[in-house]
C-alpha cells in the first residue's frame, strides 16, 4: 500500500512502529524523513555498481544484479535490526523516488507477514514539501529578532526564552555552527537539504497566534544558506538589540569557545587567514595572543577590530527595524539578563 503525504506533520507518520529509509547511507545522511532508520538495500558502493552495468551493459543486468545484491541485504537487516520486532509490527519504507529499492523490501517484509507501506514518491515527495515550506510559504508566526554585537549571548538568552515559554527558532542550533569564523562545532554542519528539513519541521510546528523569535543573522550560518522564506522574514522583523561592553563579550566568548582553546593551531589558521583584512601589527598582535592562549585579549581584539566594525555595516541596514534596546553591563548572570529581555519582549509585543 502507498501512503500519500499531505504534509510534513502528517499525522499518518506517527501510525507506523518504524519508518525505514532503504536508500544508500550517503542519500541517508544527506537528508531523510524525520525518525527514519536507515536499512540500505543497496550500499554506496553496491548502488554505484548497479547505476554504472545498467549504463554500460544494460537495464536487465543491472536489475539481476542488484535484486541478488537486494536479497542479500534484506536478508541480513531482517536477521539483524528487524530480529525482535513481532507479528504486529508496522513499518513505513521509502527510496528515492518510492520505486524498485522500497518496492522490493517492502515486498519481502510484506511476504514475512508484517503490514507495511510504502511512501508515495518517496524522499523525493518529502524534499518536495520541505521545499515549498521553506522557500514559498510565509513563516506562519510574527518574527521578532534579537540582535546584538558577535559574543552577546545572544543564543543563550534564547535558549533561557524558550525554557520560559516563547516560541523559538534557533537556527545555529538546527545548522550546528555559531555563525563566525570561529563557529564549527563538533559533528560539523548538516547539509543543505538536512538543515532545511529541520527548519520546515520547526516552522511547521509554530503557533500562529504567538510572536516566534530568532537571532540576528546574516544569509549564511557557516557553510549553509538560510532558506528565502526565513530571510525575508529576519530583513523585515522588528528587532530588540543588546549592548554589551566589549569587555564583557570578550569573557563571555572566551569561556564559550573552549573547542577552540583546546585546539591553538586551528585559531592561528583562522588568525593568518585574516592576514587580507587587517594591518600587519594587528594579526601580529592576535598570533602573539594564541601563542599566550590569552583568549580573552584574542576574543576582546576580535570583538572589537573585526566583528563589531562589519556588524555596524550590518546593523545600519535594518535601523529602521529597531525597536528597543536592552542595554547588560555584564553576561554573568544570563537568567537576569533574559527576563529584561523578557520584559522588553513584552512591551513589544
Amino acid at each position: 500500500m502507498a501512503l500519500t503525504l499531505t504534509g510534513l506533520s502528517d499525522p499518518a507518520l506517527a501510525g507506523f512502529d518504524d519508518i525505514i529509509d532503504v536508500r544508500s547511507p550517503a542519500e541517508y545522511a544527506e537528508d531523510h524523513l524525520p525518525g527514519a532508520i536507515n536499512l540500505p538495500v543497496l550500499n554506496d558502493a553496491e548502488r554505484a555498481r548497479v547505476g554504472t552495468i545498467y549504463k554500460q551493459v544494460s537495464p536487465f543486468d543491472a536489475r539481476k544484479i542488484g535484486g541478488a545484491l537486494v536479497a542479500a541485504n534484506a536478508a541480513r537487516h531482517i536477521a539483524g535490526p528487524l530480529a525482535d520486532r513481532d507479528g504486529s509490527w508496522r513499518g513505513l519504507v521509502y527510496c528515492w523516488r518510492g520505486g524498485q529499492r522500497s518496492g522490493s523490501f517492502a515486498t519481502i517484509l510484506a511476504q514475512i507477514g508484517w503490514r507495511v507501506d510504502r511512501v508515495d514518491g518517496g524522499y523525493k515527495a518529502w524534499r518536495g514539501l520541505v521545499v515549498d515550506r521553506v522557500q514559498n510559504r510565509p513563516v506562519p508566526a510574527p518574527v521578532i529578532v534579537l540582535d546584538g554585537n558577535t559574543g552577546s549571548a545572544k543564543t543563550a538568552i534564547l535558549a533561557r526564552l524558550a525554557r520560559r515559554g516563547w516560541q523559538v527558532i534557533d537556527l545555529e542550533g538546527l545548522a550546528n555552527h555559531r555563525g563566525s569564523l570561529f563557529g564549527g562545532r563538533a559533528g560539523g554542519q548538516p547539509s543543505q537539504k538536512l538543515f532545511e528539513s529541520r527548519l520546515a519541521l520547526a516552522l511547521e510546528a509554530l503557533d500562529p497566534a504567538r510572536p516566534v523569535l530568532v537571532e540576528a543573522e546574516s544569509s549564511r550560518i557557516g557553510a549553509l544558506t538560510v532558506p528565502k522564506t526565513m530571510w525575508q522574514a529576519i530583513c523585515a522583523a522588528p528587532r530588540l538589540r543588546l549592548e554589551v561592553p566589549v569587555g564583557a563579550r570578550a569573557a563571555y566568548t572566551a569561556a564559550g569557545y573552549a573547542d577552540m582553546v583546546d585546539d591553538p593551531a586551528r585559531v592561528r589558521a583562522i588568525v593568518d587567514a585574516l592576514s587580507p583584512l587587517h594591518p600587519g601589527d594587528r594579526i601580529g598582535g592576535w598570533r602573539a595572543a594564541v601563542a599566550a592562549g590569552d583568549w580573552r585579549g584574542l576574543a576582546e581584539g576580535l570583538l572589537r577590530d573585526h566583528y563589531d566594525l562589519r556588524y555596524l555595516k550590518h546593523r545600519l541596514r535594518y535601523a529602521e527595524r529597531e525597536r528597543a534596546v536592552v542595554a547588560l553591563d555584564d553576561l554573568r548572570d544570563l537568567d537576569a539578563a533574559a527576563a529584561r529581555v523578557e520584559a522588553a519582549l513584552s512591551r513589544l509585543s
